[in-house]
């Protein structure tokens, strides 16, 4: 039986959600948010004044976009396993630059393309467990994937307390030997080639050919998703992009420890994004979309009077302990909620909802880096503090129709469309 047309037994379901976590550890926990976690040592390497912070963590979030809406246009005609392998070999390339760079402008050019990876990463995967797995094994093993953001960054966390002045070049060859490990193994699990007739074709009225107009994305019940996910982007963004900044800033002496155990907590308390989906069905779209940028507030807000005295040390490990879980729920909210705006463009309308996330992480730590150079970060918390707090008042439509496919074979892909597709 062919690699495209494996069983669904368990050692397919195995390899795939182990290659997965593994990509999307790499790419996401190491490659796009490892900046946030090591910048104080960039800064003091490279001199980087605060304003460039910005303009480097924009840059890398726009490469990431452009690679996310290049993977919707590449992924029918080449399969998922060549994309993955670029996401890799983008990731452990940028990261070998970062390791060895001499000064600000390989440092910049490694970190954005490395920031590109997760982009080849992301959609790909949802083809993949399509493609490999039966439709009962699929939401698991995409639950499973979902976490390898967490499970990296928890791993950062503690190389970053040991890797401390100038070895943290070798924290970064450490994730460049990662990143080229996780690529081999997906290019051996991954399938490759346009879809054929496999074992589990696409759904009626979902073929890769299907081009609906403009005119569809602009539904009402759009406008508060991509409220939201302007809000998510631009509040994720400048928090993977400062806090660990913020948080050594307010630790002084002690900050070669508290910043990678921040780090670390807030990988673990990640790991319970994985229950979003049961949060939603049980609480409703409202109630977690609320508790999720009340969370996020929160944590940014505790960030922001973390220089207060006494309040370094519980102020930075509460707000980790709140961010972790919320903003890695965040993404599968996203794509729950696209999926029931969009029931019938699940693909194209997750698109159109992650351009909107896209403008907000390229956007967010650009203008927010100009307020610090001038205010500082307590003032740049405060505002992104504010940002989340207003998108509570953003309500998911009770209108939205709740995807509820009739039992089969297609009903799995389409739970798989609306949970799987989210960022990590």
């Amino acid at each position: 039986m062919g690699r495209e047309e494996r069983a669904a037994g368990a050692p397919g379901q195995w390899q795939v959600s182990v290659a997965g976590m593994a990509a999307v550890g790499v790419t996401f926990g190491f490659a796009r948010y490892g900046y946030g976690l090591f910048l104080p040592e960039f800064r003091r390497a490279f001199d980087l004044p605060v304003s460039l912070v910005g303009l480097i963590a924009s840059a890398s979030y726009l490469g990431y976009v452009i690679a996310l809406l290049s993977v919707g246009v590449l992924v029918t005609r080449l399969g998922p396993r060549p994309l993955v392998v670029i996401g890799g070999l983008s990731a452990a390339g940028g990261m070998g630059l970062v390791a060895c760079a001499g000064g600000p402008v390989t440092l910049t050019t490694g970190l954005v393309l490395a920031g590109t990876s997760p982009g080849w990463v992301w959609a790909p995967y949802s083809d993949a467990v399509d493609r490999v797995l039966a439709p009962h094994l699929r939401e698991r093993a995409m639950g499973a994937i979902a976490t390898g953001t967490a499970f990296a960054v928890t791993v950062a966390g503690p190389l970053a307390l040991v890797a401390q002045g100038p070895r943290w070049r070798h924290a970064w060859l450490a994730f460049t030997a990662a990143a080229l490990l996780a690529t081999l193994y997906n290019a051996r699990v991954l399938p490759g080639g346009a879809r054929g007739a496999e074992r589990n074709p696409p759904a009626p009225g979902h073929s890769p050919t299907h081009r609906p107009g403009l005119g569809r994305f602009t539904r009402a019940a759009a406008i508060p998703l991509y409220a939201t996910a302007l809000s998510y982007g631009l509040v994720g963004a400048v928090y993977w992009a400062f806090a660990v900044e913020a948080v050594s800033e307010h630790a002084g002496a002690g900050s070669d420890i508290v910043a990678p155990l921040f780090w670390t907590l807030m990988g673990l308390s990640g790991t319970a994004g994985v229950l979003t989906g049961h949060a939603i069905s049980r609480y409703g779209l409202r109630r977690v979309h609320r508790g999720i940028f009340i969370g996020l507030g929160g944590a940014a807000g505790l960030l922001a009077v973390a220089g207060l005295p006494g309040m370094a040390l519980p102020g930075a490990m509460l707000s980790a302990l709140l961010y972790g879980p919320c903003f890695m729920a965040g993404s599968g909210l996203l794509a729950v909620w696209s999926y029931r705006v969009f029931p019938d463009l699940p693909t194209p309308g997750f698109t159109a909802t992650v351009l909107f996330l896209g403008l907000g992480t390229v956007t967010g730590p650009a203008l927010l880096g100009a307020l610090a150079k001038h205010h500082g970060l307590p003032a740049v918390f405060t505002a992104t503090a504010l940002v989340a707090a207003l998108t509570t008042l953003i309500q998911p439509s009770r209108r939205g129709r709740a995807a509820r496919p009739s039992p089969g074979p297609s009903s799995g892909r389409r739970r798989t469309n609306a949970t799987t597709r989210s960022g990590s």
